[in-house]
């Protein structure tokens, strides 16, 4: 089986997470690496995402094993699928700092994910929401073009369907100004409004008529803008230090 020159797991605390991940399949398992007194143990958590497709670590059992000693990996299963990374697992592994392993349910094997400073290219890349979805598109923009860092938010699956208003409520925390009805220019965010109530999709406007953006279930791409996608943008905002 394949392990890391950076983190070596012990075959006990592989056998454990996989004990976890054939219980709890079809849903994908997870649970954490924790050094206590000198020693790796493998503690199971729960996973509060809904669905079966990815995982959502319940807060409560990272602290519980912060208490116990230094978390020094994530653990997570591939349901009868590859443990070979996926972007988002790539991604997640670079926000949270720490080697992930990742097993596979119910052949067994399993993969070691390092963090290496990857990065998910800005055209191209799959839908995770959450992870990989219209908003992280947006961040990482800004991040990597602009030079500008805007803050996370916390977004539950469908938050629109449950009462949410993300975008609406939280661009001007974010730092950005509403300049609906002015001319568009670079950079700007076009908010816009797809089978909701509220504005649950967004995009970033280059110029020249086109759009970067990404649709759930769909690769993150530049796209014309006007048309369908200005008919359905309800409000631009646009970052205050390019105003």
């Amino acid at each position: 089986m394949p392990t890391s020159h950076i983190f070596e797991v012990p075959l006990r605390l592989v056998s454990a997470a996989l004990t976890q991940a054939r219980a709890e399949s079809p849903r994908e398992s997870c649970g954490l690496v924790v050094r206590i007194s000198g020693d790796l143990v493998y503690r199971p958590c729960r996973n509060l995402a809904e669905g079966h497709a990815h995982f959502h670590l319940a807060p409560e059992d990272f602290a519980r094993a912060e208490s116990e000693g230094e978390v020094v990996a994530v653990v997570h299963s591939h349901p009868n699928a590859s443990p070979e990374p996926s972007e988002a697992d790539r991604v997640m592994c670079e926000r949270w700092g720490l080697p992930w392993l990742i097993v596979n349910v119910p052949v067994g094997h399993w993969q070691v994910l390092v963090p290496s400073g990857y990065r998910a290219p800005l055209v191209g890349r799959p839908f995770s929401h959450g992870v990989l979805d219209c908003f992280s598109l947006i961040r990482d923009h800004f991040a990597e073009v602009v030079g500008i860092e805007i803050p996370d938010f916390e977004r539950p699956d469908d938050w629109w369907l449950k009462g949410g208003n993300l975008y609406l409520e939280e661009y001007e925390r974010a730092g950005f100004a509403d300049v609906t009805g002015q001319a568009l220019r670079e950079h700007d965010v076009l908010l816009m409004q797809l089978r909701a109530q509220v504005p649950n999709h967004a995009g970033v406007y280059l110029g020249a008529d086109v759009v970067l953006h990404h649709l759930q279930n769909s690769l993150s791409k530049r796209e014309t803008y006007s048309g369908f996608w200005a008919r359905v943008t309800r409000k631009v905002v646009r970052h205050r230090s390019l105003c």
